[in-house]
């Protein structure tokens, strides 16, 4: 504690970032301040405190701090320490789902369109996609009403043969040189106005179609745009009769008790409400405002910024603004909401958050039941040196000895973190042999331990092995190659939930009902998935490789002009002649063979 109070008479008027470690070195809560000394020396004065705050103060047992520019380049370094260390007493968005956007690639020449999660700065967003609406839908009718591409063709000097999309009235092919870049950006631009909310003309097409099919009798493509149509009406009806159509704006909410946090997030675009997602975080913030603040900044390393972020009088206005124009090189506006539809928006949003807050602290707290508090468990039970924060779990794949595979699954304070999760492709073993698979895997992770892959793969406070005796021992021979003897190992045999350790000849048995157990459970059978879903795919893109290398004429360019075409070998086997001959590089000779390939011997 002396060593604490040298260090705060010490600490600068600058803006930063500060660190909180406990007793382990562990970081346990990053935040930033406008002035370092005023906001560090706060922790440690006898002053009233939020409970979570007090909480976390019991468990400092040093702090750094990183002197910044301003106070947005803290605001930057705080969010990506954040994600580096995944403090728990942080916000940490875990429950976060990423939506789905259609993204336009603007910085093409001929721009195509694409369903995407990940938002980078090189193309035109329009989303995220909620409550029941399918961009895949919208996309199909991208290409079918604005004949816009969608495939990853690169369109160069020399022209090549149109594709199947051509041929169905779906692209002008701008790879075949079958249309100018004027006439496709015509295209793009009708295609822009609808991603944007101008439904009228699209309907009136699909209407147009939707008839001519039906007077042909073409019963089923007519229903095609006949569900179209009604996922157009769909949108229109959640247009908000009273926002402008131009209103692109997130309403975020928080509802608090200084333990517990609820957000509400509701979407609105082209004044059409796209939907809400609302969140239950534990929350160490001094204040509603930093809560607020440090929501906002997770939020959106995962979600494209609108153009407008509706808020509560306590956020952190012209700090915000400046941190996305600075760091998005995007003008958003901050608006605390005080009149007309946009505080009813607001008031909206907050009466979800509360309502979610209600009804989520049993959640949180049982929650902590299944994670934080089953890991001291752990540490109990198994006489763990340290409490195991960062567990990682380890299995092998493999069918009678083909494609063997192992996986890593981490998890941090209980809980998955798959950004950590990876995968063992077996190299050196022959044959069925789990034990030396384990030990290759094993060795290939244990040498990025002191090196500068550390920091991607930090040293984990506890390894468990999925099997019995035998791997254990297996891995226990690598811990010793490499002079380990600071990291606990231990078995789950999953016949009788069995835990081998290196430490007693006896297994330890702990009560089913424990959540010690379960979380036991939970990352092995999560090490298990993993290590099977890499087997399938292994398995099966090494027979669809086979089975098209048996077609003769049938080499590596074509079966990738095949798959880029059809997607699936299921379409390919269902695909008639005329339909394979489309495809670039495919004659109607080779055509006729393939076809009868899958015909007569599959």
């Amino acid at each position: 504690m002396n060593n604490l109070k040298e260090k705060l008479k010490l600490l600068p008027e600058n803006p930063g970032v500060y660190v909180m470690l406990d007793k382990e070195g562990v970081v346990i809560y990053v935040g930033k301040a406008r002035v370092l000394k005023n906001r560090v020396r706060q922790y440690f004065h006898s002053s009233a405190k939020p409970e979570k705050v007090m909480a976390m103060v019991e468990n400092i047992a040093d702090f750094y701090y990183i002197i910044t520019k301003t106070e947005i380049d803290a605001l930057a370094l705080e969010n990506n320490l954040i994600k580096k260390y995944k403090p728990k007493y942080n916000i940490l968005l875990k429950d976060d789902k990423t939506y789905p956007y259609i993204k336009v690639y603007t910085k093409e020449e001929f721009p195509r369109v694409a369903v995407t999660r990940k938002i980078k700065k090189d193309g035109k967003y329009f989303g995220p996609f909620m409550g029941g609406v399918r961009c895949g839908d919208l996309l199909d009718i991208v290409s079918s009403v604005y004949n816009v591409r969608t495939c990853t063709t690169t369109i160069g000097a020399k022209p090549k043969k149109p594709c199947l999309a051509h041929h169905l009235g779906r692209c002008p092919a701008p790879c075949a040189h079958l249309c100018t870049r004027e006439e496709y950006m015509q295209n793009v631009k009708k295609t822009l106005s609808f991603l944007d909310g101008n439904y009228e003309e699209a309907e009136e097409i699909l209407r147009e179609k939707m008839t001519r099919f039906a007077e042909n009798e073409e019963f089923e493509l007519a229903m095609e745009y006949r569900e179209k149509l009604q996922m157009l009406s769909k949108l229109k009806l959640k247009r908000i009769t009273s926002i402008n159509r131009s209103l692109n704006a997130d309403v975020i909410a928080l509802k608090t008790n200084y333990i517990y946090s609820s957000i509400n997030v509701l979407v609105t675009r082209s004044g059409i409400m796209q939907g809400s997602s609302s969140f239950a975080l534990e929350d160490s913030s001094f204040s509603e405002t930093d809560a607020l603040t440090a929501f906002i900044l997770q939020y959106y390393t995962t979600h494209e910024p609108p153009e407008e972020i509706i808020v509560q009088d306590f956020c952190e206005k012209e700090l915000l603004e400046n941190y996305f124009r600075e760091r998005y090189a995007k003008k958003v506006t901050v608006v605390p909401a005080k009149l007309g539809v946009k505080k009813q928006l607001l008031e909206m949003a907050e009466q979800n958050a509360a309502d979610y807050h209600s009804k989520s602290i049993n959640k949180i707290k049982h929650k902590n039941d299944m994670t934080k508090n089953a890991c001291k468990r752990l540490q109990e039970i198994l006489s763990l040196p340290k409490y195991p924060r960062r567990m990682e779990c380890y299995d092998i794949s493999n069918i009678s000895g083909v494609d063997k595979v192992g996986s890593m699954v981490v998890f941090i304070d209980g809980e998955a973190d798959r950004n950590s999760y990876r995968r063992f492709k077996i190299k050196t073993v022959e044959g069925v042999n789990d034990y030396a698979s384990h030990q290759e895997m094993m060795r290939r992770r244990l040498a990025k331990l002191g090196t500068d892959e550390e920091e991607r793969f930090p040293k984990p406070d506890l390894i468990i092995i999925d099997g019995g005796k035998g791997q254990l021992s297996a891995v226990r021979e690598v811990f010793q190659e490499y002079g380990i003897s600071d990291i606990p190992l231990i078995a789950l045999a999953e016949r009788d939930e069995e835990v081998f350790t290196l430490y007693a000849k006896e297994s330890i048995r702990i009560d089913k009902r424990d959540y010690a157990l379960k979380t036991l459970q939970r990352i092995r059978d999560e090490a298990h998935r993993f290590a099977i879903t890499y087997f399938r795919n292994i398995h099966s893109k090494r027979n669809l490789a086979s089975v098209l290398r048996e077609i003769e004429g049938v080499g590596k360019v074509k079966q990738k002009a095949l798959m880029d075409t059809f997607g699936t070998i299921d379409k390919i086997m269902r695909a008639n002649v005329d339909d394979l001959s489309k495809v670039e590089g495919i004659g109607e000779e080779l055509a006729k063979n393939i076809y009868t390939f899958f015909k007569e011997k599959l």
